[in-house]
């Protein structure tokens, strides 16, 4: 199974300079760390695609909930036109799409919401992944020095100038702790086939009830 984005985040930001030192015990020490900044540049390019579509989405969620307030506040003055005249049946149908449109809109508000928290969230993983990114390219950096200078004075990179290495680059990621998945979806429970028509009757039926009330409430005005 594939690591989900938020958890890949997570990993590449958690981990620590050791595990980068202990793979590159079988490796050449600069492949191992250059792979690991190729794996963190390319998360960067997905987070940033991920939240280009995010943004695109509530763009989009944004745009439709504004036509939909405009055509619902609209449909006011046709559907009091209709009443004045004795159009009762043209009113209920203003009505009905009134009561349509105000369905969607809680729907359109809630993937705003969603689109502003996930956008949010998607903005911080990249300022995670481009912050470990320089940490890991400072320790790599500090590391290329060390070796640089016990080569120059004969001696091999000793475990206790490595371990300091690995402790400030670790030191920043021991802060990161913070939950990346948010709990969505919506319980769904049926009935059975046998009560699926008298449900559906129940709704319209409620419905109506619910247009002749508004229809009752604008013949007292």
């Amino acid at each position: 199974m594939s690591e989900t984005l938020s958890y890949r985040v997570g990993r590449l930001v958690s981990g620590g300079f050791h595990a980068m030192l202990d793979k590159a015990e079988d490796l050449a020490p600069m492949l191992a760390f250059n792979e690991n900044l190729r794996e963190l540049d390319k998360a960067i390019d997905e987070v940033r695609g991920e939240l280009g579509k995010v943004v695109a989405q509530k763009h989009l969620a944004s745009k439709k909930l504004n036509d939909e307030n405009t055509r619902h506040e609209s449909l006011n003055e046709s559907i009091l036109t209709a009443v004045n005249v004795g159009r009762d049946d043209l009113a209920q149908v203003g009505i009905a799409e009134q009561m349509d449109i105000e369905a969607r809109i809680p729907v359109l508000e809630n993937t705003i919401a969603d689109c502003t928290d996930k956008e949010k969230e998607l903005e911080g993983f990249i300022i995670a992944l481009q912050a470990k990114r320089r940490e890991i390219s400072l320790a790599i950096e500090q590391y290329q020095q060390t070796v640089a200078t016990s080569d120059a004075n004969g001696q091999t990179v000793g475990a206790s100038s490595l371990d300091k290495i690995a402790q400030r680059a670790d030191k920043a990621s021991n802060a990161f702790d913070r939950t990346m998945s948010r709990q969505t979806g919506m319980a769904h429970n049926t009935n059975g086939n046998g009560n699926a028509q008298s449900l559906k009757e129940l709704e319209e039926l409620a419905r109506n009830n619910r247009i002749a009330e508004r229809l009752a409430q604008l013949k007292m005005k």
